[in-house]
């Protein structure tokens, strides 16, 4: 699905911050509709998302704990898109990374905006199967602090209209595969 782009047009760079993993700035930009005004806006590489599922049917996600919320959040396996790195490459070394599989099987669902209200970050989402647990996995980002965990789709679904701690992107990259999937 490509993401269509009006750029607007920048009249001045008022702040601009580099972050470890995303860029903060403001501009004075004349909007399309030729609206003139400051706003501000994260600008992200992007991240990529897998939603393994075994053999069995199960969906393999990852309960991890996410400072900013102060809460453990569950989510299926994602990662920051590394320079030079597409985001299949990302999603390949962040199931290993967090989950501890190897999937052999990949296939491109869609990809959408996260919060285009102040951020550009694009998600991308694929489908991992024929998943194969790793002996020895990579070692897990130190700021990482995972539970990996196992649902059937009905049971996910049901977490997810219980109001259980279920990010963003987990719910809308659910949506997108949840006809692949047997609910």
């Amino acid at each position: 699905m490509p993401l269509g782009r009006e750029v607007p047009q920048l009249l001045k760079k008022r702040l601009f911050y580099t972050g470890r993993k995303f860029n903060f700035e403001v501009n004075r930009l004349r909007l399309p509709n030729k609206a003139e005004g400051e706003w501000e806006c994260i600008r992200h590489p992007g991240g990529a998302l897998a939603i393994p599922v075994t053999p069995e049917g199960k969906l393999v996600l990852v309960r991890q704990y996410r400072f900013a919320v102060s809460a453990r959040l569950l989510e299926f396996p994602a990662g920051t898109v590394e320079v030079d790195e597409k985001p299949l490459e990302t999603v390949e070394r962040e199931i290993q990374e967090e989950i501890g599989y190897k999937a052999h099987e990949w296939q491109e669902i869609g990809e959408f905006f996260l919060a285009p209200g102040y951020s550009d970050e694009i998600i991308y989402t694929f489908l991992a199967k024929g998943l194969e647990k790793l002996e020895e996995p990579p070692v897990q980002d130190a700021d990482e602090d995972i539970e990996v965990v196992f649902f059937t789709p009905s049971e996910l679904e049901q977490a997810i209209m219980d109001g259980e701690l279920v990010d963003s992107k987990s719910i809308s990259s659910f949506l997108l595969a949840r006809h692949l999937l047997k609910c």
